[in-house]
């Protein structure tokens, strides 16, 4: 960690986002044409401005005008932490505490929160404008953590670590087992689940100790958030909001595949990464619903 002046400000940067030397990364825009198969490419410093997994020195000046120098929000708005390691513990206590946050994900910007916090999952859906009948999926750090969550008994051997993490959300059915409150998505028999391709999420969303739930940062029926400017008015409604910078990708979201039956699937939105998810399905001996989109 390096201790860097930024205009009258101070901000402590780690070392690897400004140092000229080229660094490994692993960045979603950097796989193959098939989910699930990582290519590791070393980074210039040019590059690294680019990746979504951190800001770089000018970035941050930039965004920190708005804030006073701990980075409290100015005003009535939230507190604006860049989406560094470095925040995932703060990031998590205020889960654990019911809170709502900002996160950056390998879609899009989301409003999170703990999966088993009613109250917090009542604010999400306040924060939104959505309605209640508009179920959320969930978010866990970790591919072997959905069977906490869901059934994925009937899955082909591997399917899972195809498919995440990345720009994929799961349907799956709860079981009997599912340490999920029953009063989340009551009615449904069903959850999304999703483990994106993002370090700092899952990092809070293992230190939770449960999962997260997660659904876009913006009001319903508004276009999606690909930088925190974006839904800058919803601000003052989360703890924490965390800047990822802007996010390269598209407006659509996580490709969503119900995997509820044994032996097929349902693409129930085509999502950022339809085609490289239904070839891995098929690469399993899955064969598409009648239903399917």
């Amino acid at each position: 960690m390096k201790l860097y002046l930024i205009g009258s400000m101070q901000a402590t940067i780690p070392a690897k986002f400004v140092h000229g030397k080229s660094l490994p990364f692993f960045s979603s825009s950097l796989f193959g044409s098939c989910l699930g198969v990582r290519k590791l490419k070393t980074l210039t410093s040019l590059e690294r401005k680019r990746d979504n997994r951190g800001l770089d020195v000018k970035q941050m000046a930039w965004r920190m005008e708005k804030c006073d120098g701990n980075g409290m929000g100015i005003g009535e708005f939230g507190v604006l932490r860049p989406a560094m390691e470095d925040y995932a513990q703060e990031a998590v206590k205020a889960v654990k505490a019911g809170k709502v946050i900002v996160v950056p994900t390998d879609t899009l910007y989301g409003f999170a929160c703990d999966a088993c916090s009613m109250d917090a999952v009542h604010r999400i859906y306040e924060i939104k404008g959505r309605k209640y009948t508009s179920p959320l999926a969930i978010c866990v750090g970790d591919v072997e953590d959905i069977q906490r969550f869901a059934v994925t008994d009937h899955l082909p051997n591997g399917l899972l670590n195809s498919l995440l993490p990345g720009p994929v959300t799961l349907v799956l059915r709860r079981g009997v087992s599912s340490i999920l409150e029953k009063s989340l998505n009551p009615g449904l028999e069903s959850i999304g689940v999703r483990v994106p391709d993002y370090n700092f999420i899952r990092l809070i969303a293992r230190g939770s100790g449960s999962a997260l739930a997660l659904t876009s940062a913006n009001l319903s029926g508004h276009p999606s958030s690909l930088d925190i400017k974006d839904f800058e008015n919803l601000w003052k409604y989360c703890a924490y909001i965390y800047d990822g910078g802007v996010i390269p990708s598209d407006r659509a979201g996580s490709t969503v595949v119900d995997l509820t039956e044994p032996g097929s699937y349902k693409i129930l939105r085509h999502g950022s990464a339809k085609e490289e998810t239904i070839g891995i399905l098929e690469r399993h001996d899955l064969v598409a619903n009648a239903n399917s989109t």
